[in-house]
């Protein structure tokens, strides 16, 4: 499936902004199940200074600075980009214990890279309450991609959808006991399940279709960014979950970049001198290409 993703965010401040730096995690991820065809970023006011580097967890960073009196920034990025379709999982997997304890075995290259996903990060700790919690699907024996599958389809059953719930700040904990949030909570709660049971999980952010009911246009502008995670299966590599619409995710969700957490990925980080308050204002458009 081919898509063009245009994601523009606007700031207003009530007073004059001096000079800004930002950091931008915007552009789609190319790998095996994703192929990026174009991609720019547009900033306006013109940066007076750019550049650009792949972080630590391969996704792509940009940094620009606006060193002149503004009182809005406007960023948009643009993307062309085709996600493949990936082959089906495999009826078996290992069972979730062997995955765990072929961290601390010597010669597997991919389990010690993996390993790094195991640890607490800023937004997700490992807790024995979500680690009991998880251990409803982590019976002994089973295998981790059954286990996977039935905690994502549990914490989608056991959470509201609610973005009054929560904020982007909201300890992992809060979203867990208050058994509601978003498309970030669903997906750092599951984390923390993960790591809690000394498993590797990863966040995903990108973007997900979204398509309108029958008869009605979709609408421009309307769609949003999206949150996952991945979960490491050993030879199987990393698999990705969706708790918030309980699926593996395929065709309809466009990867951007991968972290330990939010704090690790978030799309537009910055700081400003002056601006006293200010207004944010985003929108984002999925596009299928056939019809671009």
């Amino acid at each position: 499936m081919r898509y063009r993703i245009r994601h523009s965010t606007k700031y207003a401040y009530s007073d004059t902004v001096a000079v800004c730096h930002n950091l931008v995690r915007l552009a789609p991820r190319a790998f095996g199940g994703q192929t990026l065809d174009s991609y720019r970023l547009i900033v306006s006011p013109d940066p007076s200074d750019c550049a650009k580097r792949t972080d630590l967890f391969g996704n792509r960073v940009e940094f620009f600075s606006i060193q002149r009196a503004h009182q809005t920034l406007t960023l948009t990025a643009i993307s062309d980009v085709e996600v493949h379709e990936q082959p089906l999982l495999p009826a078996t997997s290992l069972p979730w214990e062997t995955v765990r304890d072929s961290f601390r075995l010597p010669g597997d290259a991919d389990a010690t890279k993996a390993y790094r996903f195991a640890f607490p990060s800023t937004h997700v700790p490992r807790n024995a309450t979500l680690r009991d919690y998880a251990s409803t699907s982590f019976t002994p024996g089973r295998p981790i991609l059954d286990a996977a599958r039935d905690l994502t389809s549990r914490i989608h059953a056991d959470f509201k959808y609610d973005p009054r719930a929560t904020t982007v700040s909201t300890p992992v904990l809060d979203a867990f006991n208050a058994r509601a949030g978003v498309c970030q909570d669903f997906a750092h709660v599951e984390i923390a399940c993960l790591r809690s049971l000394g498993l590797a999980a990863r966040y995903v952010s990108g973007y997900l279709r979204t398509i309108p009911p029958p008869g009605k246009a979709r609408l421009v502008g309307a769609d949003a960014s999206h949150a996952w995670l991945s979960v490491y299966c050993g030879a199987i590599g990393w698999v990705d979950f969706d708790p918030t619409n309980d699926c593996i995710p395929g065709t309809d969700h466009i990867t951007v970049a991968i972290g330990r957490d939010y704090a690790d990925i978030s799309p537009i980080q910055g700081v400003f001198v002056g601006g006293g308050s200010h207004t944010m204002v985003v929108s984002v458009d999925v596009e299928p290409r056939d019809t671009v």
